[in-house]
């Protein structure tokens, strides 16, 4: 009896895998029919895509090179690597099947690897030494040496997690003993319960594999199921499905609660604090376990349109754990919304911060950035305004509409810029809009992260010096994404695929250089953000021969001369001299490959006190300038006093902008501007 169920489930087992496979390559023969035909640099389905998919798949799988073993990463790519195109195209997908069982058959060994390693104690006198690497490194593990690799990363992961405790070397290693059996105990548990998490929760390792096969033809072409898509869509307006409530890691990498909106479900429960522990999320049908789930899918419950229905188990001040039911409510997302302030009792700068292009996708209301950020211009001048300072640092893009909209209420009349689709066709992006909101000098502030439709607001001020853009060169993403349906019918898997790619009315492109500032300032980290140069997929720069007549609102010489006077002044500046000198030590320790370090204390400890001195100076570090004065307009005072729940994160937002150096730069040049224009 039992060998016929034997035989069942292996039986169902193939069929089942079978299916799988066929779906599998069903989609993926849509996405590339979808590509070859919509996309604007489709390339062949060959066996520079087969290396690429294969590649990235197993570097997401075992990131680390401690699961697979040599031999095994060998005989699949010695199966795989070069004919993953062939076999997708003969619709022959069962290669993941056997990927996946290969990696399932490795944590299960693995786990077993580290329930042994819990009840034996680990050897910290033995010399060893660890290495770390910023790339993706070859595959060297033999089944002779799995344990004693763990043995190796887990020993580390102790003593760096010892050397957090206390400042006091000599302190830690006198209570070492009892400080190591907890640290021990908890490291090697969450391991197991992340390894346990891996093996049986049905991880989508399809959706993995759709979108490596996206990512060949550019970074920005992507595969969506029903619930990531509706997860990307809220992602580009101000109000989503929420909690209503902000969470935080703690020192000891815990997930706390750190604010709760008063106007949200959270709050309305009656039952959450700030400080409680979150201790495991549940959507009614999956839970994940905190200290053990990984933070990308921890997000993905909290913040996906889809799950409607949330269980938190908390604990509060190391007490009893206790479940709240949360039902999402629709709500606005402060940080994602247009805000805006006056800085100087003289001088009168306007202030805009546009956190991103978000639209209204529903077309029933003025819900969308560029209508906002007309209300708060409006607003800024009816208390007599004498410039105009335009924040999108860290603005990630959005609705290009909108960016379409912003810029034609800042630019009197003409062309705005020139697309390009799939057959080479062009045509011109013109100004929606008769004459502008505003007449006033305008300054754009953008740094690394201002990407996108924010870069194309960007070049369109640039070029038709409308503004002055101060800050560090952007992004470089020039191209035009859109959702389509992989099957009409179906309506269940989509695809966001670059169709279009944006040149400026100067016949060039920004497209993976960038938008130079006119003012380059440095900015922290700045070695270390992602630019689209960085993407090996990334569609290249070129430049189209200049065809379009536009009318500039200055003369170029004005904002050369305003830009090398600003750059001059700045050129001792304490603050931005010294970002250049913190950003070095930056690159120094996340590029520059690591050398070998001891599995010692001591050497832990050193290495731990140099990246913390390295964060305190960061985050200690204050700029020079006598704070600005920041106020509210006289319209967004008397609201605040109708709306008294907004009046926290106003003031949050004021502190931060008093002390910043880019500002107050920025208002520099206006006062330069408007003494030039006398």
């Amino acid at each position: 009896m039992k060998k016929i169920s034997l035989l069942l489930f292996l039986l169902t087992s193939t069929i089942s895998f079978g299916q799988n496979s066929a779906e599998t390559c069903e989609i993926l023969n849509k996405i590339n029919a979808l590509i070859q035909a919509e996309h604007l640099r489709p390339k062949p389905v060959d066996d520079s895509l087969s290396v690429f998919v294969f590649d990235n798949l197993i570097n997401e799988l075992d990131p680390s090179r401690n699961i697979f073993f040599k031999s095994e990463y060998d005989e699949l790519a010695q199966k795989y690597r070069y004919n993953l195109d062939d076999l997708i195209l003969k619709n022959d997908c069962s290669f993941l099947t056997d990927i996946k069982a290969k990696y399932v058959n490795g944590l299960i060994r693995t786990k077993k690897v580290l329930e042994k390693i819990q009840t034996i104690p680990i050897d910290y006198v033995k010399k060893d030494t660890i290495r770390f690497y910023k790339k993706s490194f070859a595959f060297y593990l033999k089944k002779e040496d799995l344990e004693k690799v763990w043995m190796k990363k887990l020993r580390y992961q102790i003593l760096d997690d010892i050397a957090e405790m206390s400042e006091n070397l000599d302190s830690v290693k006198t209570n070492f003993k009892s400080i190591e059996q907890t640290a021990k105990n908890q490291i090697v548990s969450n391991e197991i319960c992340r390894f346990n998490s891996l093996i049986e929760t049905n991880t989508k390792q399809e959706e993995k594999l759709y979108n490596f096969f996206c990512t060949y033809f550019d970074p920005h072409t992507a595969y969506f199921s029903d619930d990531s898509k509706s997860s990307f869509v809220a992602s580009l307006s101000k109000e989503h499905l929420s909690l209503g409530m902000t969470v935080n890691l703690n020192e000891k990498n815990e997930i706390i609660i750190d604010e709760i909106d008063p106007n949200g479900p959270a709050y309305q429960t009656g039952q959450i604090k700030k400080g409680d522990q979150i201790i495991s999320i549940s959507n009614q049908k999956e839970t994940l376990q905190v200290s053990c789930a990984s933070l990308e899918s921890i997000s993905s419950m909290i913040l996906s349109e889809n799950n409607k229905h949330i269980t938190l188990t908390l604990k509060r001040n190391s007490g009893k754990s206790f479940d709240v039911y949360i039902e999402k409510q629709m709500m606005k997302d402060e940080e994602n919304s247009v805000f805006s302030f006056i800085i100087g009792k003289d001088s009168k700068i306007g202030y805009v911060k546009i956190p991103s292009f978000y639209a209204d996708l529903d077309g029933n209301s003025r819900k969308g950035c560029a209508d906002d950020v007309a209300r708060e211009v409006i607003k800024l001048q009816r208390d007599s305004i004498k410039g105009l300072v335009i924040d999108l640092i860290d603005n990630g893009g959005g609705s290009m509409e909108e960016a379409i909209k912003l810029a034609g209420m800042f630019v009197d009349y003409g062309p705005l810029s020139i697309v390009i689709d799939s057959k080479k066709e062009k045509s011109v992006i013109n100004d929606p809009f008769k004459g502008v909101i505003y007449r006033g000098p305008i300054v754009v502030l953008v740094n690394s992260n201002t990407a996108s439709a924010s870069e194309f607001f960007s070049s369109i001020m640039q070029d038709y010096n409308r503004a002055l853009l101060l800050g560090s060169t952007t992004l470089g993403k020039a191209t035009m994404q859109t959702i389509l349906p992989l099957d009409e019918e179906k309506n269940t898997d989509f695809l966001k695929i670059t169709i279009n790619k944006f040149y400026r009315i100067t016949g060039k492109s920004h497209q993976y250089i960038g938008v130079k500032p006119d003012v380059v300032l440095p900015e922290f980290y700045e070695d270390v953000y992602q630019k689209e140069s960085d993407f090996p997929t990334a569609i290249k720069n070129d430049s189209i021969e200049p065809f379009l007549k536009y009318k500039t609102y200055v003369k170029r010489n004005l904002i050369d001369k305003i830009a090398k006077n600003s750059s001059e002044r700045l050129s001792d500046n304490y603050f931005f001299n010294n970002i250049k000198k913190i950003n070095l030590k930056i690159d120094q320790l996340v590029n520059t490959p690591k050398a070998e370090i001891p599995l010692t204390l001591d050497a832990v400890f050193n290495q731990k006190k140099t990246l913390n001195a390295l964060w305190t100076e960061i985050n200690t570090f204050n700029d020079e300038n006598n704070p600005l004065d920041v106020y509210n307009s006289s319209v967004n005072q008397f609201l605040l006093g109708a709306y008294p729940n907004d009046k926290t994160i106003n003031q949050y937002q004021m502190d931060n902008l008093k002390t910043n150096p880019y500002l107050n730069e920025a208002v520099n040049i206006i006062n330069e501007f408007n003494g030039n224009s006398k």
